[in-house]
């Protein structure tokens, strides 16, 4: 008989490999075999398991009791603490487990996990096991917990194991114990998204608020975990929907920070707080904008979140989207507005702190927030009564209506302005120093200026076609303002174009854009 080693990461020889092999395909006949020509039939592997582990975990019945023949120890363990007893709970087998049982294995052994046979049924939803367990031994403990301190209803619940928990429930276990983590069955469901399990345990009484070691509920786990119809069920029946954590967090904190837009939703049509802020003084949106979730962003903006709250740090939510340059949760905030006014712990406001991180797009589009909410104000002031009929975008322009005139603005910026000339043209038209600053710090060589004007252009052509007015007339002022009359003078004078209605609110209302740029 070959008697090398079965593989390099193993203990066995060849043979005895065989004969676990045999032992797991319920082969009787060649275990027999092997076993006349001297193999050790208590032989165990790397993990400390026999022949008699595997006929367990297997369901071999025939194995079983030809292994009880050769083998009388039936409550050796593995180096997991599992035992034949603990291997036909956990897989089932209600025959092998009947036959250790009266060969008299030990009815309360425990794996490492501290994992009775009842733990081990009851979580793979072995109902058959639990029923001859309960009805045929005695001493059985139903709520004998494991060293996490969960009962067999804990694991079953865990698991979403619906009829084992119901069987428990009918057993009369007791169905509020906690966990070492005060975890009840309840709070295991809803975090796993069992909904059905959820439903019964709702249905059987118990605390739909019981909070855990960290203050958490069955909402928070339902809400952290993307599971929307553990949420929906809860908030049906009547749970606390801003119940609050240790942190001082609530559930929309969780469905925002993990971007579970479905129970965002949920939340906020029932009224939860949406600008409730916790320990950090992280609101919903912050969590939302941090992690770049813009479908929440989007949800709690709508609903109307406060935008300009201040963390720990003093930071806006659009100050976050700054500092990692996300731009679509930030022109969502934009859009809605804010305050661009708001500084940081450091001082630093939103554009500068974009500007500091090199987000140049993202710099470009808070200055264009920033030039509409004042044009914007001297609107109302001028005509309470005016709208914005079109979507408002305050990303980098590439509509073909505009082609002409940014084609034009890019030649200017990079072949006939001078140094300096691009901040002259940014004062007449009332860029902010603050807005200069934040331009000119992208450094891209010794000829930045060129990309600079190039930029600030841009930026006053988006407030020019958002006002309606003619982008050709305002350039040609501009530049005779600063001298550059040579630029300005050209062989066609330009016509001026259509203006849109000038206007002050924006509404969800499109209109379609009219007008022309005119050759320059």
């Amino acid at each position: 008989m070959e008697n090398d080693l079965a593989s390099e990461d193993d203990i066995l020889l060849c043979s005895e490999k065989e004969f676990h092999d045999a032992a797991k395909r319920n082969d009787t006949r060649r275990m027999e075999d092997l076993v006349k020509k001297g193999v050790d039939p208590k032989a165990k592997n790397k993990v400390d398991r026999k022949a008699m582990h595997w006929a367990a975990g297997a369901g071999c019945e025939e194995a079983m009791r030809f292994l009880l023949q050769h083998d009388t120890d039936v409550d050796e363990q593995d180096s997991y603490g599992m035992s034949a007893l603990l291997l036909a709970s956990w897989f089932g087998h209600l025959k092998i487990l009947q036959i250790l049982v009266s060969c008299g294995a030990k009815l309360n052994c425990e794996n490492k996990d501290g994992l009775c046979m009842l733990h081990c049924a009851a979580q793979r939803g072995h109902v058959h096991i639990l029923e001859f367990i309960m009805e045929d031994l005695e001493g059985i403990n139903l709520d004998h917990a494991d060293k996490s301190g969960k009962t067999a209803l804990h694991l079953a619940a865990e698991q979403g194991q619906l009829e084992m928990v119901d069987f428990l429930i009918g057993m009369g276990c007791k169905h509020g114990l906690k966990d070492k983590d005060e975890n009840t069955a309840m709070h295991l469901a809803a975090k796993h998204g069992h909904s059905d399990v959820l439903h019964k345990l709702v249905e059987m009484g118990l605390d739909l608020d019981d909070r855990n070691i960290d203050g958490l509920t069955a909402l928070h786990f339902a809400a952290d975990g993307d599971h929307a119809l553990c949420v929906r069920h809860l908030i049906e029946s009547d749970c606390d929907i801003n119940a609050v954590t240790n942190k001082n967090r609530n559930a929309l904190h969780f469905a925002a920070e993990r971007g579970c837009d479905r129970e965002a939703s949920l939340l906020v049509e029932v009224g939860i707080n949406i600008d409730a802020v916790d320990n950090q003084s992280n609101s919903p949106l912050h969590l939302a904008v941090s992690n770049n979730h813009t479908e929440v962003a989007r949800i709690l903006i709508d609903a109307g979140c406060n935008l300009d709250i201040t963390d720990n740090r003093q930071q806006t939510p659009l100050h976050i989207a700054a500092e990692n340059g996300f731009q679509d949760v930030a022109e969502m905030m934009l859009i809605s507005g804010v305050n661009l006014n708001l500084t940081d712990k450091q001082g630093k406001s939103c554009v500068e702190v974009a500007s500091r991180g090199n987000h140049v797009a993202l710099v470009d589009m808070i200055i264009k927030a920033d030039r509409f909410y004042k044009w914007e104000k001297d609107q109302v002031n001028s005509d309470p009564d005016s709208c914005l009929c079109w979507p408002l975008s305050f990303k980098q322009d590439r509509g073909p209506e505009t082609q002409h005139i940014r084609s034009v603005l890019w030649t200017l910026a990079t072949k006939h302005l001078c140094r300096g000339e691009w901040k002259l043209l940014a004062q007449h038209w009332g860029f902010t120093d603050a807005h200069i600053r934040a331009i000119e710090h992208q450094w891209t060589g010794m000829k930045s200026y060129k990309e600079h004007g190039h930029r600030m252009l841009l930026i006053w052509l988006h407030g020019v076609v958002v006002a309606g007015e003619n982008p050709i007339k305002g350039l040609y002022e501009g530049l005779v303002d600063i001298q550059r009359n040579d630029l300005s003078l050209c062989d066609k004078r330009p016509t001026p174009t259509p203006a849109r209605p000038k206007s002050a609110r924006r509404c969800n209302q499109h209109c379609e854009q009219d007008e022309q740029v005119d050759q320059y």
